[in-house]
């Protein structure tokens, strides 16, 4: 019998309903499934998930839109995505920023989307336990965070690109995780990385110490919640973290505002922060908000980007819409990601739930041969710091 609460077992197949996610009094497994085939139906034959049916595709969205099939039963569907994302890898690890039709529409390397294959593989091991699949992702995932690694700063941080001189919080957040799950990968398949640990040590102060030297993007939600997110800001200092712009961004009833000053809010943010809120423990505030979003479900199991609402900042505009007019793949990608994460106390849930509360993650790392003038951390196992 099935548990009416918790983790499912490890899953040979996730076809069946009664294995899918839920969250109860918010989404049942049928409505999971059915916008996990949303996202399927708007993949490319080559196995490529664009944002929406003709726009681009980046690695980053790809990939949690890859997590997000699978976790929804979706599993032929999630392995094509995988399976294509080394077929645009280059020579040096990077992925280019965009694609459009098979094709390099930017060039650029992005550290973020090029990190973020492992936690996406990280997440399959979770799920399927297939360790074939692993060992043949593995060298496009080191590739990818072994030219991450060399972009790091001296202060601790991630250069965005090698062609701008600046490092993103939101982004180095991310990679935080994917160090971590690049670490978890390395240690299944007895490969270690020390390089990536002591950059991970690195970043994870940074984060933590360190946030006033990344580009100012403080407008934006994602810069707030997201050294919470991947997992180097936890416990006391996480709550607080939230609390500090708890009422610039929340708007209760509808989600939170993807920019602190325009009347719109967004599903992906707002399950973004569910699942911040959910690897702090404050379940209540995550299924709230995770309810609240729910008005922005459209037909067919997709979901709608934003709405703008009316305030005070838009009289005599147009408002109470959604905008801009499309369903797109990240943001249910988003909602079932973090239907899964809050499955565990309020439902059910896969393997991969914890992905972003990082508990089947490789340990925080220590803080070993900072060069941004900190004290180094005691190169023990008690130098590593105390990040629930």
């Amino acid at each position: 019998m099935t548990p009416s609460h918790g983790s499912l077992g490890p899953l040979g197949s996730l076809g069946s309903l009664a294995r899918l996610p839920r969250v109860d009094g918010v989404l049942t497994a049928e409505q999971v499934a059915e916008t996990a085939a949303s996202i399927a139906a708007m993949q490319e034959p080559c196995g490529a998930v664009p944002w929406a049916v003709g726009e681009h595709v980046d690695i980053w969205n790809h990939v949690e839109a890859a997590m997000a099939m699978l976790v929804g039963g979706e599993v032929e569907a999630a392995e094509r995505a995988y399976d294509w994302v080394p077929t645009l890898q280059r020579a040096d690890g990077s992925w280019p920023m965009k694609i459009v039709d098979g094709r390099p529409a930017d060039e650029r390397g992005e550290v973020n989307m090029s990190a973020y294959f492992a936690v996406g593989l990280w997440h399959h091991w979770l799920v399927r336990r297939d360790l074939g699949f692993v060992h043949r992702h593995w060298p496009s995932v080191r590739a990818g965070l072994g030219w991450v690694v060399a972009q790091q700063l001296p202060w601790g941080g991630i250069n965005w690109t090698p062609s701008e001189d600046l490092a993103l919080l939101a982004g180095s957040s991310s990679i935080y995780q994917s160090l971590r799950a690049g670490v978890a990968l390395a240690d299944l398949l007895d490969d270690p990385q020390p390089e990536w640990e002591l950059a991970g040590g690195r970043l994870g102060h940074a984060l933590r110490e360190h946030r006033d030297r990344f580009a100012d993007k403080s407008t934006y939600s994602m810069d707030w919640y997201y050294p919470v997110l991947g997992g180097a800001v936890r416990g006391r200092a996480g709550l607080d973290l939230v609390a500090s712009r708890w009422d610039d961004f929340v708007v209760p009833g509808l989600g939170i505002r993807c920019v602190d000053t325009n009347p719109w809010v967004t599903a992906a943010e707002t399950c973004e922060l569910v699942m911040a809120l959910d690897a702090l423990g404050d379940h209540r505030r995550a299924l709230t908000l995770l309810a609240d979003v729910q008005h922005l479900r459209g037909e067919g199991g997709r979901y709608w980007t934003g709405w703008v609402f009316r305030d005070a900042s838009n009289e005599g505009e147009r408002a109470d819409v959604h905008w801009p007019h499309e369903h797109t793949t990240y943001t249910a990608a988003a909602v079932l990601l973090a239907v899964d994460a809050l499955g565990e106390v309020a439902g059910q849930a896969t393997p991969g739930s914890g992905i972003m509360r990082g508990s089947s993650l490789a340990p925080h790392f220590a803080e070993l041969a900072l060069e941004c003038g900190c004290p180094s951390a005691d190169p023990s196992p008690r130098g590593v710091p105390s990040v629930p």
